[in-house]
């Protein structure tokens, strides 16, 4: 068998072309244009319904985490300071009091770090949590005020998150307060 004619039987057993004649054969394994038209139309219609849910809960797992954070570390590690020291931080002193001691000359009852991360954490924005003692929400003076921003990265408006329930929050005066510093 000769070089051109091994060719031949190659394409011949592959059915690329027929015994009789040249023309090309269709494959049967393969797909039409519309076939593929109809697969990329349908996953654009799954798309366009799936999307826009998912879109919306890593917002909601942003406030969830913000508001855990601001709840379960922060709070815990002040209360903790609070048992030592017999005090809240000032504001003042900050959110820093729970990974150094406090200058006031009471560093002897400081049993710090009282966070496991060498800085203050950020919250999901990115952005730093405002700290204030006492409380400037609420009336009560023996609390504290722990705020992130919220998604609009602005103090004072009506996205953000603290570690107060909406009962126990002032009037919108004292949010313009806590804004205004």
């Amino acid at each position: 068998m000769q070089v051109g004619e091994f060719r031949w039987e190659l394409f011949r057993k592959a059915g690329l072309y027929r015994m009789h004649g040249s023309q090309p054969r269709r494959s049967a394994e393969g797909f039409t244009l519309v076939e593929l038209l109809l697969v990329v139309t349908i996953i654009g219609v799954l798309a366009a319904l799936v999307v826009p849910r998912f879109v919306g809960r890593s917002q909601q797992a942003r406030e969830t985490a913000a508001q855990q954070e601001i709840v379960g570390t922060l709070g815990v590690s002040l209360d903790l300071f609070e048992q030592d020291m017999g005090r809240y931080p000032t504001t003042e002193e900050g959110l820093e009091a729970l990974i150094r001691p406090p200058g006031q000359g009471d560093a002897g009852t400081w049993h710090g770090p009282y966070l496991k991360s060498a800085t203050i954490p950020r919250d999901p924005w990115n952005l730093e949590y405002r700290y204030t003692y006492p409380s400037q929400l609420t009336e009560m003076a023996s609390l504290y005020d722990v705020v992130s921003a919220g998604p609009d990265g602005q103090f004072g408006s009506d996205d953000d998150i603290t570690n107060h329930s909406a009962s126990q929050r002032n009037s919108r005066e004292t949010t313009s307060r806590l804004q205004s510093r």
